[in-house]
């Protein structure tokens, strides 16, 4: 500030109405007499510059560009990581949805308070620097003006302030906008042109606005109309003062109510997490437990036979109070009915094969009566008409087919009855050589081949069943296919079990009679026309004397490449 300005025993008026707003258009434009602060050009680069820089800078990134992955290729990455929110667990459902409804909530309290607190701080400066205009408006005196000590006097806003008067028309006692800036204390520093001039710059009208000064820090600043007026020379300067405080404690309390704000939001987030997982955890225990007996009862086999579900969801988690309970009490309900159906349908499978079991019982002696009438008709010695003797081949030919029929009946009940079958060492070479030598007789005209290793293999059973076994495989191969099919028969031990496999090139099982091949009664389409007569038992007879003796049948058909296998457990 320059000495000769009498700011020392100047006085105060206001020739404009308290209310009028100072136009900042009338504050002088200081920055027009300073100096550009930043020189041309400082800070930029010319444009042949900037092309050679920037075209080096291509070249060395464009090496190995294309190894590099690509963002779109490492979002990608992320995201076949990342399991879909319908994959997720119900228990990270409801923490993820505890912790997100969490975050945001917190995130919006955090966020009000945070508002809140910044414009209560901002409102008090308000109300602080509107009672400093105040001051100047009522005209109270300003002993030291603005100068640099303060004589006890108002300085301005509380006991960090700023105050700065900026000149209409400059006179003797004012000629040039000059101010002064207290950081607390009472000692005052003069304001520097730059800082002038970002006031000048600011706008600053009876409206508070926020103003960062180099130097200085932010400062709060409102401004006003008004007169200096020198009491010796009754010289009256107008002009406009800006009164301002520092808000930087303001902002710095804002900082730390921000980082408080997310610090307590990270700790309920963990906090959220390790108690919301444990009580998830725990409130979900009871469905656990339903899951865990549904488990079990899906492993129980309801195939076939007498089934008795015993497994049920423990008392405690049937309460039909809670929606567990329902799931539980409605769970165990269904195994009842379960139960009871399962049951219901063995005692009627048990009464259809007691009944196939007597009726093929109580069928073998009038049948047995058939044949042996129509054979004695053979031998009478008297002329018998033609027509009469093939009426009694016939009855004697049908006859021994529903006598196979029966006995295949009676096989079948006794395997479904679970009898025990004989168990001794079986010779699975020669069992195979000597049903191959018996289909080669019956049909002739089929190419029959052998396939054997040089070591005889057995397996522990009942060796007239797995002859019969061997043999259906084989008849169905030769009643299926056309004369000069070739049908093979291997016999393979595979670790612990035996593989007798009967492959031929005929035209193959239809795919749709596939999944049922095994099944009783099963019959063909006209792909695979019969040449002869079947009771449709041959196969599910194999399918069920190797279930009795532990193994299991295999099918792998296609035209010109059918295999049955049949696996039986080797001999220990």
């Amino acid at each position: 500030m320059s000495s000769s300005r009498p700011s020392d025993h100047a006085e105060l008026t206001h020739p404009n109405p308290p209310g009028d707003q100072p136009d900042p258009a009338d504050l002088p434009d200081v920055a027009a007499t300073e100096p550009d602060v930043f020189a041309r050009g400082v800070g930029f680069s010319d444009a042949s510059g900037s092309s050679s820089d920037s075209g080096s800078a291509s070249d060395s990134g464009s090496l190995g560009e294309s190894d590099r992955p690509t963002i779109q290729d490492r979002l990608a990455e992320v995201r076949g990581r990342i399991r879909p929110w319908s994959a997720w667990t119900l228990r990270a459902k409801l923490v993820a949805s505890m912790l997100a409804l969490f975050t945001v909530l917190s995130l919006a309290t955090s966020a009000f308070t945070v508002v809140a607190l910044d414009r209560q701080l901002m409102s008090q400066v308000d109300d602080q620097l509107r009672t400093s205009v105040s001051q100047l408006v009522n005209g109270r005196p300003f002993d030291t003006g603005l100068g640099d000590r303060d004589g006890g006097g108002p300085r301005g806003p509380g006991d960090e302030g700023l105050i700065a008067f900026f000149p209409t028309s400059p006179t003797a006692d004012v000629p040039a906008p000059a101010g002064t800036a207290s950081a607390g204390g009472h000692d005052r520093t003069p304001l520097s042109s730059t800082q002038l001039t970002d006031l000048s710059a600011a706008g600053v009208g009876m409206e508070p606005t926020t103003v960062k000064l180099g130097g200085l820090g932010p400062y709060r600043l409102v401004s006003s109309t008004g007169s200096l007026v020198n009491p010796q020379t009754r010289t009256v300067t107008s002009g406009t003062f800006v009164v301002g405080l520092p808000i930087e404690q303001q902002q710095h309390t804002v900082q730390r109510m921000v980082f408080l704000a997310i610090s307590t939001l990270l700790g309920g987030i963990l906090l959220v997490a390790v108690l919301g997982t444990w009580l998830v955890r725990r409130n979900l225990e009871p469905l656990r437990r339903v899951a865990a007996t549904a488990t079990k009862v899906s492993q129980t086999p309801l195939a076939s036979g007498s089934v008795a579900i015993a497994e049920r969801v423990d008392p405690v988690d049937t309460d039909r109070r809670t929606e567990v309970g329902q799931v539980g009490a409605a769970f165990n309900d269904m195994l009842d009915h379960v139960d009871e159906a399962l049951n219901a349908r063995h005692r009627s499978e048990q009464r259809v094969r007691q009944f196939v079991a007597d009726a093929s019982h109580e069928l073998r002696t009038p049948l047995a009566s058939i044949k042996g009438y129509a054979e004695l008709s053979r031998r009478e010695p008297n002329a018998v008409p033609p027509t009469v003797t093939h009426a009694m081949g016939r009855i004697e030919s049908e006859a021994n087919r529903m006598g196979s029929l029966v006995e295949d009946l009676l096989l079948l009940a006794r395997l479904d009855a679970g009898r025990p079958l004989e168990e001794a060492p079986v010779d699975m070479s020669m069992l195979v050589i000597n049903a191959v030598s018996d289909a080669h007789a019956a049909s002739p005209g089929h190419h029959w081949d052998l396939d054997l290793p040089p070591e005889p293999v057995e397996v522990r059973g009942d060796s007239a069943r797995l002859h019969q076994v061997v043999t259906n495989l084989l008849a169905n191969a030769r009643t299926h296919t056309p004369d000069g099919t070739r049908v093979t028969t291997s016999v393979r031990p595979e670790g612990e079990w035996v593989r007798v496999a009967v492959h031929d090139d005929g035209p193959g099982v239809p795919e749709s009679l596939q999944p049922n091949v095994f099944e009783r009664f099963a019959r063909g389409d006209d792909a695979r026309n019969r040449a002869k007569g079947s009771t449709g038992l041959g196969l599910s007879i194999v399918a069920a004397v190797s279930k009795a003796h532990g193994g299991r049948v295999e099918l792998d058909s296609r035209p010109g490449d059918t295999t049955f296998s049949l696996l039986l457990p080797a001999a220990s």
